[in-house]
């Protein structure tokens, strides 16, 4: 089991020169991914804006489909936040990765209805393996930290997409005539 915790002589290395301006709201990597896309029905549409360093932040609204127990957020759904949360941070290093590993770990509920403030941090990278840290808040940037996370990310070459992928997804993307949506559909973690 590989841990989530970087090793004494993994680096923090610069931000990537084509990565997006700090301020810089990122967007979806794929119209469909239930955890940014704008066209999933009951996803998550986290928006992550870029931070000054190796750093992301993001808002996520719960809503009443994303609840488990009675109007309470779900636990995979939070585990699922802070994945798409951490995976952008792949788009400061301009370096495509999976999940490999993710720790959660809950400290308060979430209400529905509850604005989650979070944040995510690359806390080093050791040849293909990202390591990064994470913290969602409930109502402000200030506010009480509800869940924390922290995880493994594997840098991937496009074939692991198009390898894994289902066929006529893979075919759908490659053929969008914008250069760029097809790039970012392959950026981060799916």
């Amino acid at each position: 089991m590989s841990p989530t915790t970087p090793p004494p002589d993994a680096v923090l290395p610069p931000r990537a020169p084509e990565a997006p301006a700090p301020g810089t709201r990122l967007g979806s990597h794929y119209e469909h991914c239930f955890g940014c896309g704008p066209q999933h029905p009951g996803g998550l549409r986290i928006d992550a804006v870029a931070g000054e360093g190796l750093d992301v932040t993001a808002e996520l609204t719960v809503r009443s489909v994303h609840q488990g127990g009675p109007g309470l957020a779900h636990g995979g759904l939070l585990t699922t936040a802070m994945d798409e949360t951490l995976g952008t941070l792949n788009w400061l290093l301009h370096a495509p990765a999976v999940t490999g590993r993710l720790e959660t770990d809950f400290l308060c509920p979430v209400p529905v209805d509850s604005v989650l403030h979070l944040r995510a941090w690359v806390t080093g990278v050791h040849g293909r393996k990202i390591y990064s840290a994470g913290e969602a808040r409930i109502g402000g940037p200030d506010g009480p930290v509800a869940v924390r996370a922290q995880a493994l990310f594997i840098q991937v070459k496009l074939e692991h997409f198009t390898k894994h992928g289902r066929p006529e997804d893979i075919d759908k993307v490659l053929d969008d005539p914008d250069l760029m949506k097809r790039a970012r559909a392959f950026e981060v973690n799916p």
